[in-house]
């Protein structure tokens, strides 16, 4: 699970065995976690986060989707 960012109390990663599912973050904080389409900035699933928490990370990966979807690129190919 490469680590690609901390912000804060958050970390933005993914796992290594979705090489074939579109570009995606996932986002942990203690026990919560959150999966996000980097595409769409949509959100695929969420367990743990309020919302207002959710929306704080929806832009946090808005402001840095780029670095995002090339680490991704980066490391899937």
């Amino acid at each position: 699970m490469p680590t690609v960012m901390r912000i804060g109390s958050f970390r933005f990663y993914f796992y290594s065995h979705e090489p074939n599912e579109p570009p995606h973050i996932h986002v942990d904080q203690g026990d919560a976690t959150i999966k996000v389409w980097l595409d769409s900035g949509e959100v695929a699933k969420s367990r743990g986060f309020r919302a207002h928490e959710i929306n704080d990370i929806i832009k946090l990966v808005a402001n840095h989707r780029d670095a995002l979807t090339e680490a991704w690129h980066e490391y899937f190919g």
